[in-house]
């Protein structure tokens, strides 16, 4: 309002001038014109760093819910979106969004004001005059309407390509290692810039129209200047300035650069908003995605035992899969038993004990945790009974101790010790100077294999869980330290359920029982002798193991 009204009391001075005014009044209005700037500069400061901080803290706020989210995500619901896809998603379209909030919130305010206020002026000041803004707002709203129309389906494509892009740089970063080793940095390279390139491809394409947006509001501007220009000085000079004098003249040239300014303005809030439109549209996906996972209407909280039972389970990891990862699966594992599973690569042992703590649920048939179905648990007090250890298990960066208590955020130095003696992880964590107060770097990147493993199965224990799953976690681990562990975690924890896999017989033999799979299906079941002697596969995989000929070559 008050820019708007500056041009007003400046075209008043210049005609207080023109009739021979004394320097008071120039003074009088010159202290005017001083205020006024200022509170303007003040108001205008002011809005900026309120804007500012808006929309810094709804980009906070977005990014937080998003993240909230996903930390209630199942499996399945991140397979749906992909890692690299979820980063874009926090990043890029978390920044287009607050981008376009902050100029919606500053610009996308003030400018239609401005407009509107020195469109009022400006029938005030210039009159019928003033009718040419009429004329050429529809001609640039029209403009604009098209530009959107052409522009927002390559903007969808980009971020699509976006998330492959991401991905390409994942995967890059997370082998480095392969690549050096195989010496594949120029594939890589190549890889990254086809991506790279067919996102700048599309963004040049969706740019090139946006540019339109400056030679329509130049052009508009410059119809409108002629028209002031042309027409105002005609009236000027055939009326004498009776009709039109030369304070109005300036004020109407003035109002006629805020208009277009502003509309200028308009037009970089809807620049904007066409990119951080489909931004918006992917945040909100993330949002208002449910878990596929979710707590019954009265979930039960107290885990009895560790008893486990498969009862005509199926699983498939999309409706969209051709073929079921497990098939028919029955199977009855009593609390305090120790069970191994076995078998070749793809036949489905991580899918079948991923169902125990609930990480998918079951196609069809039903999955049961001391005698209650897993759905009817809460996820949060299941999971707490449940302790996994995978073979690529993370370790986040922070000390020993920090990584250890994420078993039990309550643990005694002493629980530490005992439960990483227990994990034979006690004897290297001794040979660091600092000792457990050793900074691990992400990732457990400053460990070995084994170390990462062991102090995993350290963590896990610190759970005192009623069901302890081993997928694979002592493959990086010698025999004879994977002999010491397994033999203290039968003395340790007598009555937990363990559930072994494996791909060394030797990690297994001494189970209870041993669970043979075989493409999602239960091959056989028995002790290590039984399936020696009645177990075609588990036959094969011990003697293949052990150098020793099939029994039929004897």
């Amino acid at each position: 309002m008050i820019e708007c009204i500056i041009p007003f009391i400046t075209a008043t001075l210049v005609n207080e001038i023109k009739s021979g005014c004394d320097l008071n009044t120039i003074i009088k209005y010159g202290i005017i014109l001083i205020i006024m700037a200022f509170l303007s500069l003040t108001f205008g400061a002011v809005a900026g760093s309120t804007s500012a901080t808006a929309a810094c803290g709804f980009a906070k706020n977005l990014r937080k819910d998003m993240f909230y989210s996903i930390q209630n995500y199942s499996f399945e619901n991140i397979d749906k979106f992909q890692i690299s896809s979820l980063i874009t998603r926090l990043t890029t379209d978390v920044t287009n969004v607050q981008n376009a909030y902050m100029m919606l919130i500053r610009v996308a305010v003030r400018a239609p004001l401005m407009m509107i206020f020195a469109f009022v002026m400006a029938f005030v000041m210039g009159g019928r005059m003033a009718w040419i803004f009429l004329v050429v707002v529809p001609i640039l709203a029209i403009g604009l309407g098209i530009v959107i129309y052409k522009t927002f389906p390559l903007f969808k494509k980009v971020f699509t390509k976006y998330d492959a892009l991401n991905k390409s740089i994942q995967e890059n970063i997370k082998g480095m290692r392969v690549v050096k080793s195989f010496v594949r940095e120029d594939y890589e390279q190549k890889k990254f810039e086809v991506a790279a390139q067919d996102v700048c491809a599309d963004f040049t394409r969706a740019e090139r129209i946006l540019a339109l947006n400056g030679p329509l509001m130049q052009f508009c501007m410059y119809v409108v200047m002629l028209f002031v220009l042309s027409f105002g000085s005609y009236t000027i000079i055939t009326s004498r300035g009776l009709d039109f004098n030369i304070g109005q003249f300036s004020a109407i040239l003035t109002y006629n650069f805020m208009i277009l300014i502003s509309l200028m303005m308009l037009s970089m809030v809807f620049v904007m908003i066409t990119l951080a439109g489909e931004s918006a549209k992917r945040i909100v996906e993330v949002i208002n995605e449910k878990s596929t996972l979710t707590n019954p209407e009265h979930p039960v909280y107290t885990v009895k035992d560790g008893s486990v039972s498969f009862e005509n389970v199926s699983f498939k990891y999309s409706e969209r899969a051709e073929r079921m990862a497990l098939a028919n699966i029955n199977l009855e594992i009593k609390s305090g038993e120790t069970i191994g599973i076995i078998g070749g690569t793809g036949s489905s042992k991580s899918s079948l004990i991923q169902l125990i703590p609930r990480l998918y649920d079951a196609t069809e048939g039903i999955v049961k945790v001391g005698g209650v179905d897993v759905r009817n648990y809460d996820l949060n007090a299941l999971r707490n009974q449940v302790a996994i250890v995978l073979q690529k298990n993370v370790l986040f960066s922070g000390t020993i101790k920090e990584n250890l208590r994420w078993g039990n955020k309550e643990a005694t130095d002493e629980e530490l010790v005992e439960a990483c003696k227990i994990a034979c992880a006690d004897e290297f964590i001794n040979q660091f100077p600092q000792g457990y107060d050793t900074y691990i770097e992400q990732g457990g990147a400053n460990l070995s294999g084994g170390q990462r493993q062991r102090l995993c199965i350290a963590r896990a224990l610190l759970k005192k869980p009623k069901i302890l799953i081993l997928d694979d976690s002592t493959s990086a681990v010698d025999t004879r330290t994977d002999a010491k562990i397994r033999k203290a975690l039968r003395e340790y924890m007598p009555e937990t359920t363990k559930i072994i896999i494996a791909q060394r017989t030797s990690s297994v033999q001494d189970a209870d029982r041993i669970i043979v799979m075989d493409r999602g299906t239960i091959n056989g079941i028995g002790t290590h002798e039984q399936l020696l002697a009645e177990n075609a596969i588990y036959r094969e995989i011990y003697y293949s193991q052990n150098n020793v000929g099939d029994e039929s070559e004897n």
